[in-house]
């Protein structure tokens, strides 16, 4: 940290507090990766440490019971790290970054295509659903 930030976060200072639980977190999610199988590794996180519980996410459920069947050996081996913890819950959670689907690619309709669609949504009732569906796309693919 820069000598700036030092003189504003004191000892006592609530951020001085959440700099270190948070460089904690960063210690046990280092022995939790080293205890952990390689394939397991990158879906589990250190969620957080209070009162001397543990909580894990799991991406998955399925990493989530194996997890649970691994609590005992990830006891002893934060203990050894020293990092006594009495219980360790698990949770499942999403995968980090929060990733979201693409978007979709617009496509566009040829001129043909787009006339055809517009003739059959035409020759349809007006209050037919699929007339009103065909004019959507019709519509939507004129980009």
């Amino acid at each position: 940290m820069s000598t700036l930030l030092h003189r504003y976060v004191g000892r006592d200072s609530p951020l001085a507090r959440l700099q270190d639980h948070a460089a904690r977190l960063g210690r046990l999610q280092t022995v939790l990766a080293d205890a952990l199988p390689t394939q397991f590794a990158h879906a589990c996180r250190v969620a957080n440490l209070k009162d001397d519980v543990l909580t894990l996410t799991a991406h998955g459920s399925a990493i989530a019971v194996r997890l649970k069947q691994m609590i005992p050996s990830l006891q002893e081996h934060f203990a050894r790290a020293g990092h006594p913890v009495q219980r360790i819950k698990i949770k499942v959670g999403l995968p980090d970054g929060g990733q979201k689907r693409p978007a979709s690619p617009l496509r566009a309709l040829s001129p043909t295509a787009r006339a055809s669609i517009e003739a059959l949504a035409a020759a349809l009732p007006v209050d037919a659903p699929l007339r009103k569906s065909l004019e959507t796309l019709a519509r939507r693919g004129r980009a």
